[in-house]
């Protein structure tokens, strides 16, 4: 064995001198654009800013939220209210 004066002197040169530089140069960018395309698949989607869309009220939340702005007497909504439930 010829001695280059190198630090282990064969050992962990010889171990690379069998390729595993050029293995380990095109193995770390295809796993990290593995790892990039696991993300841009099961990335959480987003709305814009909007968590959800809101759920769509039925004609009962409506008469609830006027009364509780106070738009409508308790009369109004109590007589509104049965009108909507006897469909």
């Amino acid at each position: 064995m010829v001695n280059h004066g190198w630090m282990f002197d064969g050992g962990v040169g010889m171990l690379f001198d069998d390729g595993l530089w050029m293995h380990l140069i095109w193995a770390i960018p295809l796993l990290l654009f593995i790892a990039l395309l696991g993300y841009l698949v099961n990335k959480p989607r987003h709305n814009g800013g909007l968590e959800s869309a809101p759920a769509k009220q039925t004609p009962l939340d409506v008469l609830k939220e006027t009364y509780a702005r106070g738009e409508i007497s308790r009369e109004e909504f109590l007589q509104k209210r049965d009108d909507l439930l006897e469909k």
